[in-house]
C-alpha cells in the first residue's frame, strides 16, 4: 500500500499524475486529469466531452432536499445537451480477476487515516465501464467499501438512465444503494421523481412516495413546463431488464388535480402496451342518448393483443365490441366486431320493426408477404342491417366492400387475382342489383428486349360480375402495347404508341340494366381494338420575375378504326367526364368496356414558375374530333361534339403555408362553367382554415351516374395558449331543383356540421366535440351529438 504521504496533492492541479491503490480487491484509479491525459477521453459518451472538470455541470437539476416531490418533475431536460451512453454490451470495468475496477478524477483528494476514509471533492467523477457517476463529494470507506456521493450527484447506468440526486450511496461495486429527493430521467423517455429510493445490484430501483411522468419537462424553445399529467403514487419498482414501471397507490392527476385512482397500474418506460383499462369515453346522441364507453386491453405478447370494450346507453340496449391484432412472421391481420341487441330497421321504409333482434358488424384486414415476390391481401366488411354503423356513429359509408387479392410484383412482371363483394347501406337500393366481382385477373408482362426501340407489353386480363337480381356480364382481353420515347435535338419529346386488343364478352339478362347504353348485346360478343398516337411535347425553360418558368406546349393524335362499343355491354366505363386528368389519356372512359374511336387532335399547354417561396403551376386545353358521329358519349360530358370544352387546372402553392387547387371546364360556345372546383387551405399545422366547392353543370339526365351537384364544405382551426385550439367544420349540399330534378332542396342543406375545443401536448390529448347531423337514415336520426375524450400518451395505452 503506498503511504499516505504520497496521496497528497499539489496546489497545482495539471501537476498530478496518476496513481493507483489497492484496497479491498477493488482497484481505484486516482488521479487529477491531465491536459493532454484527460481520463474523461475513455468515457466516451458516458460524459459530455465538451465538459472540463471545474466546469457547471449542464442542466442538473438544483434538488432541495428539504423540498416536496411536487416540484421534482419540473426540473429543465437532463438530456438537452448530452448524449445518452450507449448500452452496456460486455463486462467493461472488470479486470482479470473478476473485480470491478472505477476510475475517477477530482479537484481534490484527503485521505484519513484515523477513519480509512478517502474523500474527492471539486467536481468528482467516476466511471467504470458504462456507468458514470459526477458530484461535488464522494467519500469513500476504506473498511465497509461503502462510496458516498453528495452534492448534484448524477449517476448513469449500464442502461442510460441517469440518476440525479443530492445523495447516493454506492458499494465497492459501484452499485447505487440508498438515495434520497432524487430525479430518475429513463433512457427511454419518462421521468421518476421520489423522496427516498433503493437501487438494488440487478439494476431495479424502488422508490417511496414517488410520481412518474412521461411528459416533457422543458418547451420546444427550451423553456421549463410542468407536466400536463403525472401518476402519484405510494410506491414505485422500476425494472430496466423489463423496462417496466409498476405502482402501488397510484393516482392520475391532470394539470395538478388528482382525479382518477389507478390500482394495479403497471407501464413501460419504452412506449410499449400494457394490459389494462383504456380512458373511457363520453358522449351524447340523439339516436342513442348518453353513451359511456370502457375498453379493457389485454397484452399477449409484443405481437397480439385483445382489446374489449363495452358501450352502456341511456336509450339502447348495450354492445359490445372486441379487436384481435396479430403480426405474425409474414404479415399482419386484425378484426374487429360490434355486437347488440336492438330494433331492426326496414330495409326500404327506414322505420324501426317492433322486435328486437341480433345487430353488429364485422371488419377484418390484412395482408401476408409469402415471398418477396407473392402477397396476398384481404378484407371483410360486413353488418346485420342499412343503419347499424350510422346510429352508433362506427362508419358513415354507403357501401361496404369485402376483397381478397393474391398479387406478384416482379422486375418485370406483375399478377393479380382478386375478387370483391359489396353490401349496399342505401334504403333505397335492393341487395340483388349489387355486383359481385369474382375472379378479377390481371396479368402483365414487359420483355426485356426492346422491340424496334421501344418497350413492348402484353397483357391478359378477366373479369365475371354477378347480380341475384339483374344483368350478369363475364369478360376476357388480351392487349399488346408498344411505346417509343425519343427526345430530339431541339428538345422536343415525342412519343410514338401502338395498341393492339382482342376482347371477349359473354352476358344475360341484359334487359334489367336500367340505363339502355349500358346493356350490350345478350350472348357472346367480340370486339378488336387498335390504336396509334403520336405525342409532342415542347418544354421551353426561361428566367423570369425573379426565378424559373417552363412553358411546355403539347399536342397529341390519336386514331381507332370504328368499335361496335354499344354491342358490349359497359361495367366499370361509366361515369365518363372530361377534365384535366384524362385530357391527353389515349382512352378517356375510364375503364375497359368502352373504347373512344374515330380520330382526334387534342392540344394544350402547360406553364409553371418557381421564385423563391412560390410556385405556380397551369394547364390548359381541348380536343378536337374529326368526326362527330359518337353515340358512345352522352350530351354534356364535353366530349360529345366535334370540340371538346375547354378544360384546365391551376394551383398555386406558398412554402407550407398556402396551397391552392382550381379546376374547371368551360362550354366551348357559351364558355359557361360546366365544372368549377377549389381546394384551398391556407395555415400553419396549428392554426389554418381550408375549403372545398364543387359545382357540376353538364345538364346530363338520360345517364344516371351523372348527375349534376353542388356541394361547400369547409374547416378552421384557431390556436392559442400553446396547446389549446378551437375548431369547426361543415359539409353543405348547394345543389337545387335546376340541377337535380329528383331532389326536393332549395339550394342550402345543411349535411353535417361541428364544433369543438381541444387540448393537445407531446402527452396529452383532451377535447369536447359537438356535432349535427341533419339528416335522417332510418333509425339513425338527425340531432345533436356531443363527445367528450381524452387520450394520455407516453403510458403505454390510450
Amino acid at each position: 500500500m503506498l503511504p499516505p504521504a504520497e496521496i497528497a496533492l499539489p496546489a497545482s492541479r495539471e501537476a498530478v499524475r496518476p496513481v493507483t491503490w489497492i484496497a479491498s480487491g477493488v482497484a481505484l484509479a486516482l488521479a487529477a486529469p491531465l491536459a493532454a491525459q484527460s481520463a474523461a477521453d475513455d468515457v466516451g459518451t458516458v460524459v459530455d466531452p465538451q465538459d472540463e472538470p471545474g466546469d457547471p455541470q449542464p442542466d442538473q437539476p438544483a434538488l432541495d432536499p428539504q423540498g416536496d416531490v411536487d416540484d421534482l418533475l419540473t426540473v429543465p431536460d437532463p438530456n438537452a445537451d448530452l448524449d445518452p451512453p450507449p448500452v452496456a454490451t460486455g463486462e467493461e470495468g472488470i479486470d482479470t480477476d473478476g473485480n470491478r475496477e472505477i476510475d475517477f478524477e477530482a479537484d481534490i483528494l484527503e485521505y484519513s487515516a484515523d477513519s480509512d476514509n478517502v474523500t474527492a471533492s471539486g467536481n468528482v467523477v467516476l466511471r467504470s465501464g458504462d456507468r458514470s457517476l459526477r458530484a461535488d463529494t464522494v467519500s469513500w470507506n476504506q473498511q465497509t467499501g461503502v462510496i458516498v456521493a453528495s452534492g448534484r450527484v448524477r449517476f448513469v447506468d449500464e442502461n442510460g438512465n441517469q440518476l440525479f440526486s443530492e445523495r447516493v450511496e454506492l458499494t465497492d461495486e459501484f452499485e447505487a444503494g440508498a438515495m434520497e429527493n432524487l430525479l430518475l430521467a429513463l433512457r427511454q423517455g419518462g421521468r421518476l421523481a421520489a423522496l427516498r429510493g433503493m437501487r438494488e445490484s440487478d439494476g431495479t430501483i424502488a422508490l417511496q412516495e414517488a410520481a412518474y411522468s412521461g411528459c416533457s419537462v422543458v418547451t420546444p424553445q427550451g423553456c421549463p413546463k410542468d407536466p400536463s399529467w403525472r401518476i402519484t403514487a405510494e410506491r414505485v419498482v422500476y425494472d430496466p431488464q423489463s423496462q417496466r414501471i409498476k405502482f402501488t397507490g397510484a393516482f392520475l392527476e391532470l394539470f395538478g388535480a388528482r382525479i382518477l385512482p389507478l390500482p394495479g397500474l403497471a407501464v413501460r418506460t419504452d412506449g410499449g402496451a400494457v394490459s389494462g383499462l383504456l380512458v373511457p369515453d363520453l358522449r351524447f346522441s340523439k339516436s342513442n342518448g348518453v353513451e359511456v364507453s370502457g375498453s379493457y386491453f389485454l397484452r399477449f405478447a409484443d405481437n397480439r393483443d385483445l382489446t374489449l370494450t363495452t358501450h352502456v346507453y341511456t336509450q339502447a340496449a348495450p354492445m359490445v365490441a372486441a379487436q384481435w391484432r396479430h403480426l405474425t412472421e409474414r404479415g399482419a391481420y386484425q378484426i374487429t366486431g360490434y355486437a347488440t341487441h336492438s330494433q331492426r330497421i326496414s330495409t326500404f321504409t327506414g322505420a324501426p320493426n317492433s322486435e328486437e333482434e341480433f345487430r353488429g358488424y364485422i371488419f377484418a384486414n390484412g395482408k401476408f408477404q409469402l415471398s418477396p415476390d407473392w402477397s396476398l391481401t384481404g378484407s371483410i366488411r360486413r353488418t346485420t342491417d342499412r343503419t347499424f354503423l350510422r346510429r352508433y356513429d362506427i362508419s358513415r359509408d354507403d357501401r361496404l366492400r369485402s376483397t381478397l387479392e393474391l398479387e406478384r410484383i416482379g422486375s418485370n412482371t406483375y399478377f393479380s387475382l382478386a375478387g370483391w363483394a359489396t353490401q349496399t347501406l342505401r334504403l333505397n337500393q335492393p341487395q340483388g342489383e349489387v355486383p359481385i366481382a369474382l375472379p378479377v385477373l390481371d396479368a402483365r408482362w414487359r420483355p426485356d428486349i426492346p422491340l424496334v426501340g421501344g418497350q413492348l407489353e402484353l397483357q391478359l386480363n378477366t373479369l365475371s360480375i354477378s347480380r341475384d337480381i339483374g344483368q350478369d356480364t363475364q369478360r376476357a382481353f388480351a392487349r399488346a402495347q408498344w411505346d417509343l420515347r425519343r427526345i430530339t435535338g431541339l428538345g422536343q419529346v415525342v412519343t410514338l404508341t401502338g395498341m393492339l386488343r382482342g376482347d371477349v364478352y359473354h352476358s344475360d339478362e341484359n334487359f334489367l340494366t336500367t340505363t339502355a347504353s349500358y346493356r350490350g348485346n345478350p350472348g357472346w360478343e367480340y370486339r378488336g381494338v387498335a390504336l396509334g398516337a403520336l405525342d409532342v411535347q415542347w418544354p421551353f425553360v426561361g428566367e423570369a420575375f425573379g426565378g424559373t418558368q417552363v412553358f411546355t406546349p403539347r399536342v397529341q393524335l390519336v386514331a381507332t378504326p370504328p368499335i361496335k362499343n354499344l354491342a358490349i355491354p359497359n361495367e366499370d366505363a361509366r361515369a365518363i367526364d372530361l377534365e384535366d386528368s384524362n385530357l391527353f389519356a389515349l382512352n378517356r372512359f375510364p375503364g375497359y368496356d368502352r373504347v373512344e374511336d374515330g380520330a382526334r387532335i387534342t392540344y394544350g399547354l402547360d406553364w409553371s414558375l418557381r421564385i423563391p417561396d412560390w410556385e405556380l403551376k397551369t394547364t390548359v386545353g381541348q380536343s378536337y374530333r374529326l368526326d362527330s358521329d359518337r353515340d358512345i358519349l352522352p350530351v354534356g360530358t364535353g366530349l360529345s361534339e366535334k370540340f371538346s370544352d375547354f378544360v384546365g387546372r391551376t394551383e398555386v402553392r406558398y412554402r407550407d403555408f398556402l396551397k391552392f387547387t382550381h379546376r374547371f371546364r368551360l362550354d366551348k360556345d357559351s364558355l359557361a362553367i360546366r365544372r368549377n372546383e377549389i381546394d384551398a387551405a391556407v395555415g400553419s399545422s396549428k392554426t389554418y382554415a381550408e375549403l372545398g366547392y364543387v359545382r357540376l353543370n353538364r345538364n346530363i339526365t338520360q345517364v344516371e351516374d351523372l348527375q349534376d351537384r353542388e356541394e361547400l364544405r369547409g374547416a378552421v382551426r384557431i390556436a392559442f395558449a400553446n396547446y389549446w385550439s378551437v375548431f369547426g367544420s361543415g359539409v353543405f349540399n348547394l345543389t337545387d331543383r335546376e340541377e337535380d330534378p329528383m331532389l326536393s332542396s332549395d339550394g342550402f342543406d345543411p349535411i353535417r356540421t361541428r364544433l369543438g375545443v381541444a387540448y393537445r401536448d407531446d402527452c396529452l390529448e383532451l377535447g369536447a366535440t359537438w356535432r349535427r347531423d341533419y339528416i335522417t337514415s332510418g333509425d339513425a336520426q338527425r340531432g345533436d351529438t356531443f363527445q367528450f375524450y381524452f387520450s394520455l400518451r407516453n403510458l403505454g395505452f390510450r
